[in-house]
């Protein structure tokens, strides 16, 4: 029975098929490597060359979606009839405000920018993948000047008996809030710190809009709590962001549009994951004892869905 050889010293059409799929992957391992990753083991934490800037006006005048006329829950303060929510909407003012200021450690200026810059990079890194990703610059901060805006407030009263009724508002934030960072992607296979993607991106929002529920304490509960839900069951929201990015060594790549759509999937999926906040009352119940009703809501729902 005659033998079939791979390798023989006249070509075959298995040798030039083997060698050809070989020659492929060489090159596009040489391509990756040597254009887009960055594998210096004598730099570990090298940063991106390329740092974004956050312009004042990166909130583009040609997306008329972000133009929303605040005035439709009702009339404007300056007209003397202020509408119900606006004793809320000063309010929320001045507690982001308070915020502000505290993470700028009081201080104005570039000073205080470099402070709520640090500030950022600090618990960026602590949150962030470690053997996923490299150290993260933060380059840029912008906190932004505005406030969500409550309006329409309308009350429900559910249908089922003994159910307290629920306020419901429609909130929209319009603002020019942005980060712009630097990081690198790491890879591990097939060994430890085989290479970097070195990655900048910046990051700003101009509109955010969502209706919210605000749920009372029910007097009978255990642990009576407020309860804030966004966006209310049975709704969406409305997320405008801007991307700009740059991946890659030598050879960059900006603006990828996947990346686009990772983030703002990722933030739409936090958004709707962790958007119900419960307020503890003092003196009725601990912050333990709600964590634990969290914990059985949750199980209750898993399995209920089963």
């Amino acid at each position: 029975m005659a033998t079939a050889y791979i390798f023989t010293l006249q070509p075959t059409f298995t040798q030039g098929l083997i060698l050809g799929q070989a020659s492929i992957l060489l090159l596009l391992f040489l391509v990756l490597k040597y254009l887009f990753f960055d594998a210096d083991p004598d730099r570990p934490y090298r940063k991106a060359s390329y740092q974004p800037k956050v312009e004042p006006g990166l909130v583009g005048d040609d997306s008329g979606a972000t133009r929303i006329d605040l005035g439709n829950g009702g009339p404007s303060p300056d007209c003397g009839e202020a509408e119900s929510s606006e004793w809320l909407n000063l309010f929320l003012q001045q507690v982001l405000d308070a915020y502000r200021v505290k993470l700028r450690n009081g201080l104005s200026g570039a000073e205080g920018d470099e402070v709520a810059r640090q500030r950022v990079e600090d618990f960026a890194n602590k949150m962030r993948p470690t053997g996923f990703l490299d150290y993260i610059k933060v380059h840029d901060v912008d906190l932004g000047s505005s406030a969500p805006r409550l309006s329409r407030a309308r009350i429900h009263h559910p249908a089922t008996p003994g159910t307290d009724p629920e306020i419901e508002y429609d909130m929209s934030y319009i603002d020019s809030v942005s980060i712009s960072i630097s990081t690198s992607v790491l890879f591990n296979y097939p060994f430890p710190s085989f290479a970097r993607l070195p990655v900048s991106l910046t990051i700003s929002l101009s509109l955010f809009a969502s209706s919210v529920r605000l749920t009372p304490p029910n007097p009978h509960s255990p642990h009576p709590t407020i309860t804030f839900t966004l966006p209310a069951p049975h709704s969406d929201f409305t997320l405008d962001i801007k991307t700009t990015s740059l991946m890659g060594s030598r050879a960059k790549l900006e603006d990828v549009p996947k990346l686009h759509e990772l983030i703002l999937h990722q933030i739409r999926r936090v958004i709707i994951e962790k958007g119900t906040w419960k307020v503890v009352l003092p003196g009725l119940a601990s912050v333990s004892e709600v964590q634990e009703d969290v914990k059985m809501e949750r199980k209750l729902a898993e399995e209920a869905y089963e």
